[in-house]
């Protein structure tokens, strides 16, 4: 039964409707500083603020860009507090604090997550439609752009911890060292793969993906780099060849499987008795309530409406999706077979975990 009209009004806080409605024109506002963030990113403007102060003509030449644009665009990075002003000389200037994490490539670069939401802003009318009508909006739909956007997010990171970092927290670079059969599923653009190939001759690497053009571009750098112990292959991880691997690595690829469970099992039947699984996915809790005091929680679950999640419905998968939790992990790693040793965090990397598994 409704509530009396009178009761409604008064129980009505108004006060507290309109600092909410503050803070919705504040995400907005910071939403849209997001993609300036992306332009500037995408079209050097960055990188010409990092080379000096300037006006909006110099750094439009310095660019090589349009000065109108790049005076708008100004407008937005100063009022958000991206950029600083000197009204008087109409110079603008980063600071250097905020071009460390804007620009440079490596693992505290931000940047590429400004980029992530740009790439996922377009497919809003589609997901709405899968809410509707079931389903969900296929990978193909997000490319090339999504593949582009991935490798920028991971390159810095691989680049900066996982020769240093992750090999060695994994106790994996003897072994490489003496010569392992390695491979990555999911592997996108196969950065990783080039990485450990270039640094561990006497061992052999393989990565799969069931994109084309990831693969071709895994391929393209495995060339350029002269590596002849790092092959790639167009795949459906689903199914992979049994016993063939010493280990195998998941780099935040198995939750956007159709069959996440189906690929466990894949990958503990494709290693060796003995051999070793490491998974590098998304750290978070596998309940709500759990993860409310994470910063990182409204990001997470809204990638996972808008990437994740759906490109597995749109198989018809298990729409696992991008929060499932160490929990869930846990208890799908041991359902595959695995045992696993330890869960460590990754260096720069607030939103992952690496998860040490080994086939019994």
């Amino acid at each position: 039964m409704s509530a009396p009209t009178d009761t409604v009004h008064a129980s009505f806080d108004t006060a507290r409707a309109e600092e909410f409605g503050g803070r919705v024109f504040e995400m907005v506002s910071s939403s849209v500083v997001v993609m300036m963030i992306d332009l500037a990113a995408r079209t050097g403007l960055l990188d010409a603020l990092v080379a000096g102060s300037g006006t909006s003509d110099d750094l439009a030449t310095r660019a090589g860009l349009q000065e109108r644009y790049v005076r708008e665009c100004l407008g937005s990075l100063v009022a958000g507090g991206i950029v600083d002003y000197d009204a008087t000389a109409r110079s603008y200037s980063i600071p250097a604090e905020h071009a460390a994490c804007l620009t440079g490539g490596g693992p505290t670069d931000l940047a590429p997550m400004a980029r992530m939401a740009t790439v996922m802003a377009p497919h809003v009318p589609a997901v709405a439609t899968a809410f509707r009508e079931g389903g969900g909006v296929p990978y193909e739909a997000f490319r090339p752009e999504f593949t582009v956007t991935m490798d920028l997010l991971s390159r810095g990171l691989l680049d900066g911890h996982l020769l240093q970092d992750i090999l060695p927290t994994a106790g994996l670079v003897e072994q490489f060292r003496a010569g392992a059969r390695v491979a990555d599923i999911g592997c996108g653009t196969g950065h990783a793969i080039n990485l450990m190939a270039g640094e561990f001759p006497a061992s052999t690497f393989t990565g799969f993906d069931f994109s084309a053009e990831a693969v071709d571009a895994g391929r393209k750098e495995a060339a350029e780099l002269g590596l002849s112990n790092a092959t790639f292959e167009v795949r459906d991880v689903s199914t992979l060849p049994e016993g063939s691997f010493d280990v195998v690595f998941a780099i935040d690829s198995i939750h956007d499987q159709r069959d996440p469970a189906g690929v466990l099992r894949a990958v503990h039947d494709a290693l060796a008795p003995g051999g070793t699984f490491v998974m590098i996915d998304i750290k978070a809790n596998s309940a709500l309530e759990d993860n409310l005091d994470n910063p990182f929680a409204p990001l997470l679950y809204g990638i996972s409406t808008l990437h994740c999640m759906t490109v597995s419905l749109a198989l018809g998968g298990a729409g696992l999706g991008t929060v499932w939790g160490e929990q869930t992990a846990r208890t799908m790693l041991a359902e595959a077979g695995f045992e696993v040793l330890a869960v460590h965090d990754v260096p720069d990397d607030p939103l992952d975990s690496v998860y040490v598994s080994r086939r019994d």
